[in-house]
């Protein structure tokens, strides 16, 4: 129990530090925005601590197949940070800030091809834009993406050479899968390869439909806004990681219902007094 609530504390606080991450870092936070960003990192912190502490959590998913999770916010921290410090550097640059933006500028153009999500984001401002906020937004993107290309490359390397999730013990439907309900009817299998299909459906055109979203939109939404760091910062970090999180699911679905049916042959073979392949 000890160290299950020293885990769930230590979550919770990186959870917040995530959160205030880029307020603490760029200079100029206003009074009223520092008051609701720890309000959100408060609550964020204590919905983990909750989440973790619990014999069995209600949302989160893969809660006990590490590193799932551990590796999804290692995404979403380097992500918010070298974007940050970007941002910092256009106000209060330093050979640490230069670093990272000729980094994120070299990638952004490396990922900018005719098509590429990236590009697709950059069409989403006008064609009057500043030259400065098209390149920021343009290394914004592109670290953002690249990131969460190495996260499922990742986590695809773990699946195929360190045979997750069971390598370290048995997988726990219950306790990881806790939205997902074996006994609503229809096989298990099957349903776990349909959400698979799904996430993997959504997570792949998601990169390429919010940017065509937001420009329909763009009578309402100002891309404009784009402009301050704050927004830049978690629209880019949500516009890659969201969909990037939905591959990741599928791909993990896909691998519990290969887990099940492996287990099904077992059992069957040893049912009939055959020797499992």
């Amino acid at each position: 129990m000890v160290t299950r609530l020293t885990g769930a504390l230590l979550r919770a606080a990186a959870i917040m530090a995530l959160i205030t991450m880029p307020y603490l870092i760029l200079p100029g936070t206003a009074a009223d925005t520092s008051q609701i960003v720890v309000l959100l990192a408060l609550i964020a912190g204590i919905f983990t601590l909750v989440e973790y502490v619990s014999a069995a959590p209600s949302v989160i998913e893969f809660r006990d197949a590490p590193p799932f999770n551990r590796l999804r916010f290692l995404a979403l921290f380097v992500t918010v940070l070298a974007m940050a410090m970007i941002q910092r550097g256009h106000v209060d640059p330093s050979t640490l800030t230069r670093v990272f933006d000729v980094t994120g500028s070299r990638i952004g153009a490396m990922i900018d091809f005719p098509y590429s999500p990236v590009r697709l984001v950059l069409l989403i401002l006008p064609p009057a834009a500043d030259a400065a906020l098209v390149e920021n937004l343009r290394t914004a993107a592109g670290i953002s993406y690249l990131t969460s290309l190495v996260m499922l490359l990742v986590f695809v390397t773990l699946i195929r050479f360190r045979d997750w999730p069971v390598r370290d013990g048995a997988f726990n439907v219950w306790v990881n899968l806790p939205t997902f309900d074996p006994t609503a009817g229809g096989d298990v299998v099957e349903r776990l390869n349909r959400d698979a299909h799904v996430n993997l459906i959504l997570g792949f055109l998601l990169p390429f439909m919010i940017p065509a979203a937001m420009k329909l939109a763009s009578d309402m939404i100002d891309p404009i806004s784009l402009a301050d760091p704050f927004t830049l910062i978690w629209t880019m970090t949500a516009w890659a990681f969201l969909p990037a999180s939905l591959l990741m699911r599928g791909i993990a679905l896909l691998r519990v219902a290969q887990l099940i049916t492996d287990q099904r042959r077992r059992a069957f073979a040893e049912a009939n007094r055959l020797q499992p392949v």
